[in-house]
């Protein structure tokens, strides 16, 4: 097929709508042969939805989906299901193909060599770390050779070597790829256009050209708005005086009041609802526990892994109220793992103080119980408070009432994201433990973020390959495991 041929079209789309909350209305757009496209959209507005209809994996309400029929389909999803964990990596990518593949072995080795990821064909997929796993979801989708590659935040975990190779890959890229990610210096290397997907309307509008540019023209565009609303509230705050000015003088200035109140109403239908993009989380604080002191946890010795083994390393690490540590190192090195032996309180060389509550950000959020609703996970985290410090808290984090009664399971990555960080408002940790805590966020919220781990008071540990996030956090000590 040409290049520039439409392969997908949307048609009046619609899904949600036996659910509380429409996930899209009535939408509409086209890809092109060879795009390579960005979904952007709150978090929760229905981007991977988006995916999963066109992988046929759920149907429309209303409307079509068109794809050319010579055009083969995959993704590479955000994260590896829990049942594939205990999988072999053969097993894994067995499972990419409905028929046996006599010849899969050097398929593999070909997919995951274009990742950049050495891999025993016998090691179980659970035993990889974080970075690791997200080379295997996008090797999987690779070993199809699909025509059309549907990327779900690609970047989550991956080290910076990881993120370059993968920004190279998709720029020499021939075939149609969509991406969501919000990784914008990731996306502008190699974006054609933007489909922008507006939690309020359930509406895409689509975009083309430099992402940074469309970003600005959205922005623009949300500001000509709030600004129109600004004007017509002060237009309709004036009249709605003088409608009551003249409704109480009575005789013929009541009917000047009554076509006064219907040129009111014509301009409240006027106003532009504000979309949910425009929205961040509110600024928050995360309290720190108050009753220890000292050195409230001290670090003699760590694990790192060098050529598939094991290795203890000697280090020198105390940490008081107000320290800040970043841990940094490439995928697989085994910073995950050093958090996770942190949060057992009887590992091998290191001390934390017996009363200290620990408040842990886990990258893949297995700590969340996937069968329960959101207000019970946060209810079981609080230490003091009720439901309306609850509610509104969860309302600050933009988990709604529409939101709050759900289970976990029914979340986006980004909102399990947001309820994870929620959770550590309520714990009153004495010390934190952020795991990727910017993957599947928001852009948008990253700085408010940042901010309330600056004002925390406890002592904090953090792993993070996103520099812009890292540069907003005062850091006053740094363990490089590449270096011991």
């Amino acid at each position: 097929m040409p290049k520039g041929d439409v392969i997908l079209r949307f048609n009046d789309v619609s899904y949600g709508y036996g659910y509380n909350k429409p996930i899209l209305n009535e939408v509409s757009f086209s890809v092109r042969q060879g795009n390579k496209i960005t979904i952007m959209g709150q978090n929760g507005a229905g981007k991977t939805t988006i995916f999963k209809l066109i992988t046929g994996e759920l149907k429309p309400d209303d409307g079509s989906i068109a794809i050319n029929d010579r055009m083969s389909v995959a993704t590479a999803r955000q994260v590896i299901p829990r049942e594939k964990l205990d999988m072999t990596v053969r097993d894994f990518f067995e499972e990419a193909f409905e028929e046996k593949i006599y010849d899969i072995d050097p398929r593999i080795e070909k997919a995951t060599a274009a990742v950049n990821l050495s891999a025993s064909l016998e090691k179980k997929v659970g035993d990889f770390s974080g970075g690791q796993q997200a080379r295997l979801l996008l090797a999987f989708a690779l070993i199809q050779d699909p025509d059309i590659l549907l990327l779900d935040e690609p970047t989550n975990n991956l080290d910076k070597a990881g993120i370059a190779a993968l920004k190279q890959f998709l720029i020499d890229y021939k075939k149609t790829c969509i991406v969501i990610s919000h990784d914008a210096d990731f996306l502008n290397s190699f974006t054609d256009g933007v489909l922008y997907l507006d939690a309020h309307t359930q509406k895409i509008e689509q975009y083309t050209g430099n992402y940074f540019d469309v970003v600005k023209e959205i922005e623009a565009r949300i500001e000509r708005e709030r600004m129109k609303n600004v004007r017509l509230e002060r237009d309709i705050e004036n009249r709605k005086e003088q409608m009551g000015f003249f409704a109480q003088k009575g005789g013929h200035l009541r009917d000047v009041a009554a076509k006064m109140r219907k040129k009111v109403d014509e301009l409240e239908s006027d106003k532009v609802e504000m979309r949910q993009e425009d929205k961040t989380i509110r600024d928050f604080a995360i309290p720190a526990q108050e009753d220890i002191s000292g050195d409230i946890i001290k670090i003699s010795s760590v694990s790192i892994m060098k050529n598939d083994k094991s290795v203890k390393k000697k280090v020198n690490i105390a940490l008081k109220k107000k320290d800040r540590l970043l841990i940094k190192g490439p995928n697989g090195i085994g910073k995950t793992t050093l958090l996770e032996s942190l949060i057992k309180k009887d590992t091998k060389g290191v001390e934390i103080l017996p009363e200290t509550r620990i408040g842990y950000y886990r990258q893949d959020f297995s700590t969340l119980d996937p069968e329960e609703t959101v207000y019970n996970v946060l209810a079981e985290s609080m230490i003091e408070g009720g439901e309306e410090d609850l509610r509104s808290t969860a309302a600050g984090f933009l988990l709604a009432k529409d939101i709050i009664n759900n289970k976990v399971k029914s979340l986006s990555e980004g909102q399990k994201g947001l309820v994870s960080m929620a959770r550590l408002v309520f714990s009153r940790p004495g010390l934190l433990i952020l795991d990727e805590p910017t993957n599947h966020i928001n852009f948008r919220h990253i700085p408010v973020i940042a901010k309330a781990i600056n004002r925390y008071e406890g002592a904090l540990i953090i792993v993070s390959h996103y520099p812009e996030f890292i540069n907003q956090i005062n850091i006053t000590q740094t363990l490089d495991l590449e270096e011991l």
